[in-house]
């Protein structure tokens, strides 16, 4: 019998992640002889569970919060996009030598266009200034959208991040000046949203969105924001669709194998369902 492969996502706090839902099966429909797990992985653990992807038996890992950016210096390698966006969220092992990439601003552009195909037509607000505002807006200038506004409390943050990028597109502003009235798409990159309660930005200024604005929440399930989005008969997209288009790159870059993507979206909904 052939040795089984290990593969896992790294995080802390990371028993909430459903990759290891979605990632199963799509191994096992391919085929492919390997465990998907959930490591728990505090900072000061970082460097060893990093080095234990040397091993034979790994064929790499996913990253999420908070060690997308820590483990850049512990690699081989990093992709282009990842030095970009400052944060790998895929480690691809072989032979010994651990290559990080980037799958999550694919996974965005990808599952945004399929929401919206005429981005490029559509003046887009981001909330936030952080590493996911990062990546938003690189996915954005990719895909061709004229006009990126990054709306932060901290104007001096958000005033950082556009320069860093350099986009011609691209400008910033406070929470407090962003303009909602002209935003075709309002993308929350903030950490806001993921309990019940909170919200990035408040019902007025929600209520100035023009009435085809489509509201994005990175989170992968339903929100305060996207619940007061539909409310007022607004399109929304929450975040499963990001999550499913980068862990099939993932899943490519892990095995050399077409991800099976309509499994992959059939354990996802199904691993969201009780987060709902």
């Amino acid at each position: 019998m052939s040795q089984v492969l290990r593969l896992g996502v790294i995080g802390d706090p990371v028993a909430h992640s459903i990759s290891p839902a979605m990632q199963q099966p799509a191994l096992d429909a391919m085929s492919v002889n390997a465990v998907y797990e959930r490591w728990q992985t505090s900072a000061s653990e970082l460097p060893e569970r990093i080095a234990s992807l040397r091993a034979p038996c790994m064929l790499g890992a996913n990253v999420t919060v908070p060690h997308k950016q820590a483990v850049m210096a512990l690699l081989d390698d990093v992709s282009p996009l990842a030095q970009q966006v400052g944060a790998v969220n895929t480690i691809v092992s072989k032979d010994g030598r651990l290559s990080g990439d980037n799958t999550d601003v694919y996974g965005f552009a990808t599952a945004l266009l399929e929401a919206c195909s005429d981005v490029a037509n559509r003046r887009v607000v981001v909330l936030g200034a952080g590493g996911a505002a990062r990546g938003v807006a690189l996915a954005l200038s990719q895909i061709g959208a004229p006009s990126i506004t990054i709306a932060n409390r901290n104007a001096d943050r958000a005033h950082t991040l556009c320069k860093e990028l350099g986009f011609a597109n691209l400008q910033s502003t406070t929470l407090a000046n962003a303009p909602f009235v002209d935003a075709d798409i309002l993308i929350n990159a903030t950490s806001l949203g993921w309990h019940a309660g909170e919200t990035p930005i408040d019902q007025q200024a929600l209520a100035s969105l023009p009435p085809d604005a489509l509201v994005v929440d990175l989170t992968y399930r339903d929100t305060d924001l996207l619940d007061a989005a539909r409310d007022r008969g607004l399109a929304t997209l929450d975040g499963l669709g990001m999550l499913v288009y980068q862990g099939a790159l993932a899943f490519e870059r892990f095995t050399g194998r077409p991800a099976p993507l309509d499994v992959m979206w059939s354990a996802a909904r199904l691993a969201r369902a009780p987060r709902l």
